[in-house]
C-alpha cells in the first residue's frame, strides 16, 4: 500500500493539470492541509487531451493517465460554465469555446455575443474533481450559481470570472480577493468535499 503511505505520511498530492491559474488556486485552498505537486513538478510535459463529453469523464481521464504512468495517487478536475439561456453551454467546452487556439478574452466575447439581448442571464460554474486513491476512484462536485453580466469587471481571477457574479454577491469573481473567491467558488466547494473525505479515512 505504497500509495496510501505516500498520501498520509508526506501530505502530498499530485494535481493533474498544466493550468497555472488552477494550480495556484488549488494551492491557495489546500495550503494548510497538503502540499500539491503539479505535472511540471513530476516531469510530465504532455498535454492531456480532454476527449470526454462530460466534466466527470475528463477529470477521470486525466487522473487515470497520471496514476497509470507514475503509479502514484492523484487528483484532477474539469470545470465548466453552464449558461441557462444557452442550453448549458459552453459546459465541457468552456476552455476552448471560441476555438482550439482561443484565449479567455475570445471565450468571454463569444458568450456575451450569444447572450446579447437575452433577459435570462442565469448561469452556474460546476467543478468535478476525480481522485484516485489506493486504486479506487472517487468524484467530488462543487457548484456555484450566479448571473452573467454584460460587461467585464475586475482584473483578478481567470477564464470567465470577469463576467460572473455569484448569487448573493455584488462583485464578480474577478473583483474578489483570492480568499473571498475560494470560500464560495465551485472549485473551493469541490475541494472542501475532497479534503473532508481524506480526513475521514
Amino acid at each position: 500500500m505504497l500509495n496510501f503511505y505516500y498520501f498520509w505520511d508526506m501530505n502530498k498530492l499530485i494535481f493533474a493539470t498544466n493550468n497555472p491559474h488552477k494550480l495556484r488556486e488549488i494551492r491557495q485552498i489546500l495550503k494548510d492541509k497538503f502540499e500539491v505537486d503539479s505535472l511540471q513538478d513530476i516531469g510530465f510535459q504532455e498535454e492531456i487531451a480532454e476527449t470526454s463529453h462530460t466534466l466527470e469523464g475528463n477529470a477521470i481521464l486525466k487522473a487515470r493517465i497520471i496514476q497509470q504512468r507514475y503509479r502514484r495517487d492523484c487528483f484532477a478536475d474539469d470545470t465548466g460554465l453552464e449558461i441557462h439561456a444557452l442550453g448549458g453551454k459552453p459546459g465541457v467546452h468552456s476552455a476552448r469555446y471560441a476555438g482550439e487556439d482561443c484565449i479567455a478574452e475570445n471565450n468571454i466575447q463569444k458568450v456575451l455575443s450569444e447572450l446579447n439581448g437575452a433577459t435570462d442571464r442565469k448561469a452556474r460554474f460546476r467543478a468535478v474533481i476525480a481522485l484516485i486513491l489506493d486504486g479506487k476512484e472517487y468524484l467530488f462536485e462543487g457548484i456555484v450559481n450566479g448571473t452573467i453580466i454584460d460587461t467585464k469587471r475586475g482584473k483578478d481571477g481567470f477564464g470567465y470570472d470577469p463576467i460572473f457574479v455569484p448569487d448573493g454577491k455584488e462583485l464578480t469573481f474577478a473583483e474578489m480577493s483570492p480568499e473571498e473567491k475560494n470560500k464560495i467558488s465551485h472549485r473551493g466547494r469541490a475541494l472542501k468535499k475532497l479534503t473532508e473525505f481524506l480526513s475521514e479515512i
